[in-house]
């Protein structure tokens, strides 16, 4: 097991504070937020502007500006004529298919970041990501199910609309309970058990998903669910269950936020956690449910998108060190500016056609893995 020896490793000065009371570690963690929200912000502006149908960059701020705040007259039923038409057009393309598209890439970088930083605190492993428990495996048979069965037919007929995402998240939600049930022994968790049960739950889970591609005599319900599991934001609507991504993202980022001091805690071993009044085992477990609920959530929406919970928790701890209370809002939004514009590449390069979103964050993932691991073995004795 590769531990998170460094987890703690502070900068000289750090901990001293200035005439306000704040230190060095405080004030970095406030500046990198304030970045990266701006930072966020723009990129969430900037990325409804691309696609395959040009939208001029002052027509996409009025659009948004019209939608959010109520500025200036309606787009869609300003001029005349052709031009009428033409923003009728780019108001439909902006506010009704790419920004619920863009807040749910943000939304799912976020979540997969803070899911990532959870999974890598819990089995104390730098290599863990939030698929390591099988969850999205168990996401990958509800969607699949759905899709090979028909969505809106048959077995999937009594979810209505939105059968695929509901059948992702309760494929997902019962992968976790066999994850749990497996890795709990006589009341207790350890990591490795955790790990090796969700590695064969999530095997056994893929297999399904496979049986069932296989077993379809339908050549577009097998494009459609590899498609799904490259992962892509193209079931982004604000008619869907976005607000309820958001509420499960950001409730789970707020919570880790606020227990960052006992999650710090728990990584410096199980004794220290106890010597503070803290429970492991039920800190453990309730860390646990609470990536499983995450990563759930955002997979249902989105598909298997991998390297974001792998990759963003270890960039972060560069910024900002290793304290859960500053980590996991700078991974947050590290994760949600990451996966934004990787959702700008799936869309533009190879336009009209949209690439899996999972293609472009396994090409921007895959180097920074190949230096983890070489760093790591540089610092072997």
């Amino acid at each position: 097991m590769t531990v998170l020896a460094d987890h703690h490793r502070t900068r000289p000065g750090d901990r001293t504070p200035d005439a306000l009371g704040f230190t060095a570690s405080h004030r970095r963690t406030v500046s990198w937020v304030l970045v990266l929200t701006v930072v966020l912000v723009v990129s969430l502006v900037f990325s409804v502007g691309f696609g395959s149908v040009h939208v001029p960059p002052s027509d996409s701020v009025r659009i948004l500006a019209h939608h959010l705040f109520g500025a200036g007259p309606d787009p869609a039923g300003d001029g005349a004529g052709g031009q009428a038409s033409d923003l009728a057009r780019d108001d439909a393309v902006i506010w009704t298919i790419r920004a619920p598209r863009a807040v749910l890439g943000a939304l799912v970088g976020a979540g997969l970041a803070v899911a990532g930083v959870i999974l890598q605190a819990v089995v104390r492993n730098v290599l863990a990501d939030p698929y390591v428990l099988g969850v999205s495996s168990g996401a990958s048979v509800g969607a699949a199910g759905a899709i090979t069965l028909g969505v809106g037919t048959g077995a999937t007929a009594a979810l209505g609309d939105y059968a695929l995402q509901t059948s992702a998240f309760l494929g997902a939600l019962v992968a976790s309970v066999l994850v749990l049930g497996v890795a709990r022994t006589a009341g207790r968790f350890t990591a490795d058990r955790l790990l090796m049960a969700g590695i064969a739950v999530g095997y056994a889970l893929s297999a399904l998903t496979s049986f069932l591609v296989f077993a379809s005599d339908s050549a577009e319900s097998s494009r459609s669910v590899m498609f799904w599991l490259l992962g892509s934001l193209g079931l982004a609507s604000w008619s869907g269950p976005l607000a309820a991504v958001a509420v499960v993202v950001v409730s789970g980022a707020v919570i880790l936020t606020v227990a960052g001091p006992r999650v710090d805690a728990l990584n410096l071993g199980d004794g220290t956690a106890l010597t503070l009044g803290i429970s492991p085992e039920r800190l453990r477990l309730g860390l646990i449910v609470l990536s499983c609920l995450i990563v759930g959530a955002v997979v249902a929406m989105a598909g298997a998108i991998g390297f974001i919970g792998l990759v963003v928790p270890h960039l972060a701890r560069r910024l900002v060190g290793g304290r859960h209370r500053a980590l996991t809002p700078v991974a947050a939004l590290l994760g949600a500016v990451l996966l934004s514009w990787a959702d700008v590449g799936a869309r533009t390069l190879l336009a009209p056609q949209e690439i899996p979103v999972g293609i472009i964050t396994a090409l921007v993932g895959a180097p920074f893995l190949l230096l983890l691991v070489h760093r790591m073995h540089r610092k072997e004795p």
